[in-house]
């Protein structure tokens, strides 16, 4: 008999179940009763299926051989940056948690495959808030592969990237600006007064903005411009707007359309 639940929410609880995540906070979650989620547990355990979690552990790229997928790091790296933060589960296993307004279903999906691309056989579990996503995915090795992650807000404490992560994004700036661009940042329709031939004319054109109370993620935003050649300025203490024709049309062929 199937679920009456979509079956993406039966994945999702089950992961969350296999990644620690305790029955009655799993099932606040996904919007089911406790029972709900015991059932799915048997039952799955029953038949021999999976619980959500493939029955292998993934080798972190930094402290035990494991490959890195540098473009989807890189990205990921820039909405960890921007929405992201690292928490403590139990049996230390970390949750990467990255927050996205509900409007964009298409970066949703993008979040929880660049997850999964760089913790390959993870399986991303979601949750509502109020007009957000919060997609997440457990492993041991998150802070090895975020070294930024402390205690306390990210414009509390400095912002530095590790020697390889500066390596990374170095060969991969396309990729953090997506990432940084599309948690933090906007395209928007701006506009100003121009004189021409004595009239004053309003001027129409589009900007790019990120924004951010971080000095040392501003900073990292405006060097990874830099390095694909896009001119920016600082049009506020905490942020950084492109609105040259030419800086525009090139982030938008980088980053894309907020989708």
């Amino acid at each position: 008999m199937p679920h009456v639940r979509p079956e993406s929410t039966v994945r999702s609880a089950l992961a969350a179940g296999a990644a620690g995540v305790p029955d009655r906070e799993n099932a606040l979650m996904h919007g089911v009763a406790l029972s709900t989620i015991r059932r799915w547990r048997r039952l799955y355990q029953q038949e021999g299926r999976a619980r959500g979690q493939d029955h292998t552990t993934a080798r972190c790229p930094r402290c035990d051989g494991g490959r890195l997928h540098e473009p989807a790091y890189a990205e990921l790296l820039g909405w960890y940056l921007g929405d992201g933060h690292i928490s403590a589960g139990r049996r230390g296993v970390w949750n990467l948690h990255v927050f996205n307004d509900v409007s964009y279903p298409d970066l949703n999906d993008r979040i929880a495959l660049l997850m999964t691309l760089v913790k390959p056989g993870g399986r991303p579990h979601v949750r509502l808030k109020p007009g957000c996503v919060v997609t997440t995915v457990s492993w041991k090795h998150w802070p090895c592969l975020f070294p930024q992650h402390g205690p306390g807000k990210k414009h509390h404490r400095e912002i530095a990237l590790t020697d390889w992560q500066h390596d990374i994004v170095a060969r991969r700036p396309a990729a953090l600006l997506a990432g940084l661009f599309h948690s933090d940042g906007c395209r928007v329709a701006n506009w100003t007064h121009k004189l021409v031939a004595g009239e004053l004319k309003r001027y129409d054109y589009p900007r790019w903005q990120f924004s951010n109370r971080s000095e040392d993620i501003l900073g990292l935003c405006c060097w990874a411009l830099d390095l694909t050649g896009v001119a920016w300025r600082r049009s506020g203490p905490s942020t950084v707007s492109v609105s040259t024709r030419a800086g525009v049309a090139r982030l938008d062929e980088l980053v894309g359309p907020k989708t």
